[in-house]
């Protein structure tokens, strides 16, 4: 196992999207495995714009498994780690380097140690789904590092089992998590219903109005629904259908009246837990209504929203024109603080901006009603109500780095840069 020095290290980075679903998973029917009690699905974020970073190094000088998340150093003993460990330990094969002189058999893994480290470009934990891109892009550094041989299908079920929602960062486009019948889970993957390309011109803003941690986990929130709600049985698998048709067809008023009615009952199902879960917040309500208004004056959707187990919205346009008008309305309704920095607000694909005409401060405060409000009072205005918003688009699936200035461990010391 590699050459006399034993002063070698094995490092591959990996980046990884984030995924917001628009027909939701919410509840287990098994705990440990993460087996969802429906099907689900998302669509995938530019990584462009919101992504995981993750480098993995193997070193027989490591004398511990570590890992650092965002800079910090977090415990590896919880269940959602060692599950992913485990299992891309138990099919990693021989690997060999000739160049450096290091080989590696399938043996070996399992007493070599790991360091890693991981960066969101994003708040964790606010729910913008960071634990799905984060170990997604966990299993899929390691099975590159590790050299293992199994498809996106079978690493799926291995991530899911660190997060339910992370089995549906391994593709780009539109991704289907198929809940599966079987015990063990086997069947419980995910699979691409269409590429990034597949529906191009839509557009996603994403309002992040709380960066904060939620109060209730979707561990625990999701626990608590299957054990007291009663309308979680009507959570409808007849959408799931109707999605995939609507994607396939680009067919925007069928996703949106199906992406915006899965988000409010998913919500009405939080409401129905005892205790109750509130993830929305009035910042979120007020941003439905703005689009609820919108979509009905113009008789056909313009944009669909959809809010996971948080207060962020995320807001879906069937074109860039529709999401400039929509970017326009709000700036209008929900502007910065006065000293904010517009270039802050925005960020993500900032061409956004341009085609709505706003450069500066001075730009937002002349902004004027949109036609849909007839008796516009000027205390409607929610000044800093959103933290920003983030302008982008469905995205590709993980790649691995190879340009070693992005690694985020030192190659030498193996420890965070």
């Amino acid at each position: 196992m590699g050459g006399e020095s034993e002063k070698w290290a094995l490092m591959v980075t990996g980046r990884t999207p984030t995924n917001i679903a628009v027909i939701k998973y919410w509840g287990k029917r098994d705990e440990t495995l993460i087996l969802p009690i429906n099907d689900s699905i998302s669509v995938t974020l530019d990584p462009d714009h919101l992504c995981t970073t993750t480098t993995v190094s193997v070193s027989p000088s490591f004398d511990q498994d570590r890992m650092w998340l965002n800079g910090k150093e977090i415990s590896l003993s919880v269940g959602e780690f060692q599950s992913c460990l485990r299992e891309i330990r138990s099919r990693a094969t021989d690997f060999e380097d000739k160049k450096k002189g290091i080989k590696i058999t399938k043996d070996d893994w399992q007493k070599l140690h790991l360091h890693i480290a991981s960066y969101n470009n994003f708040p964790t934990a606010a729910g913008l789904a960071s634990s799905a891109a984060g170990l997604a892009c966990l299993v899929f550094s390691l099975a590159k590092l590790m050299n293992v041989k199994e498809d996106y299908g079978q690493l799926s079920a291995i991530a899911r089992q660190g997060s339910g929602s992370a089995c549906r960062s391994l593709y780009g486009g539109f991704v289907k998590w198929i809940m599966g019948k079987e015990g063990d889970g086997s069947d419980s993957i995910a699979v691409q219903l269409a590429d990034e390309n597949h529906w191009d011109e839509l557009v996603i803003i994403i309002a992040v109005v709380s960066a904060r941690q939620k109060e209730t986990s979707s561990t625990s929130g999701m626990r608590d629904t299957v054990e007291t709600s009663l309308l979680i049985q009507h959570r409808a698998p007849k959408r799931i259908i109707q999605m995939e048709d609507a994607i396939k067809n680009r067919d925007f008023p069928s996703f949106a009246r199906l992406a915006c009615a899965d988000s409010n009952q998913f919500h009405a199902v939080c409401l129905d837990t005892y205790p109750p879960i509130f993830y929305m917040n009035d910042t979120s309500h007020r941003i439905i209504s703005c689009v609820e208004k919108w979509n009905r004056a113009e008789g056909t959707p313009q944009v669909a929203y959809t809010f996971d187990a948080g207060p962020n919205a995320v807001l879906v346009a069937r074109n860039r024109k529709t999401a400039a008008l929509l970017l326009q309305r709000l700036l209008f309704h929900f502007p910065p603080q006065s000293d904010t920095n517009l270039d802050s607000y925005v960020i993500g694909d900032k061409t956004i901006l341009q085609d709505v005409g706003v450069q500066d401060m001075k730009d937002v405060e002349a902004l004027t009603p949109p036609p849909e409000i007839k008796d516009y009072i000027p205390t409607q205005k929610s000044k800093g109500d959103v933290s920003y918003f983030i302008c982008t688009r469905p995205g590709r699936g993980p790649v691995v780095l190879s340009d070693e200035s992005q690694a985020l461990l030192d190659p030498v010391t193996g420890l965070p840069k």
